[in-house]
């Protein structure tokens, strides 16, 4: 059983499940998170939706570069959650299987490329409180109390 996190799935809505991956990355006592600045600013993990075909790990290392411009090494599993949760991106009501990965941020090539996102380097007790789900809050949190 995957611990949810947030809202408990509304039995009159269809949901779609969709499996996400989803990064920590420290760098000394700091996190590397993303803010999506539409429609309203909302900090995250970086991260989001594995493509058809394609594996975790693997969409782990491009929405990590598309949402930051860091390339990351080493990700190691560890932990899940879900939410249910409506995605305007979409039109799309999910129930969202988010993978977490321990990894580590190793180069800058550049600005996110995906748009309306900015990366940011953030204490990682502030992290624990400031991203926008409670899974992500979460998993900050449990690595806030190691560093």
């Amino acid at each position: 059983m995957i611990r949810r996190f947030g809202k408990p799935p509304s039995p009159s809505q269809n949901y779609i499940r969709r499996m996400g991956a989803y990064a920590l990355l420290p760098r000394d006592s700091r996190l590397l998170v993303t803010c999506q600045s539409d429609p309203d600013p909302d900090y995250q993990l970086p991260g989001g939706g594995v493509d058809p075909g394609e594996s975790p790990v693997a969409a782990l290392h491009r929405e990590v570069f598309e949402e930051t411009g860091w390339r990351i090494a080493d990700p190691r599993r560890i932990g899940a959650f879900r939410r249910f949760a409506y995605m305007p991106e979409y039109d799309l009501w999910a129930e969202k299987i988010c993978l977490v990965y321990l990894a580590r941020p190793t180069l800058r090539l550049g600005p996110p490329s995906e748009p309306r996102h900015s990366a940011h380097w953030v204490a990682a007790h502030e992290a624990a409180q400031m991203l926008g789900n409670a899974g992500d809050r979460h998993f900050a949190g449990l690595w806030a109390k190691t560093a």
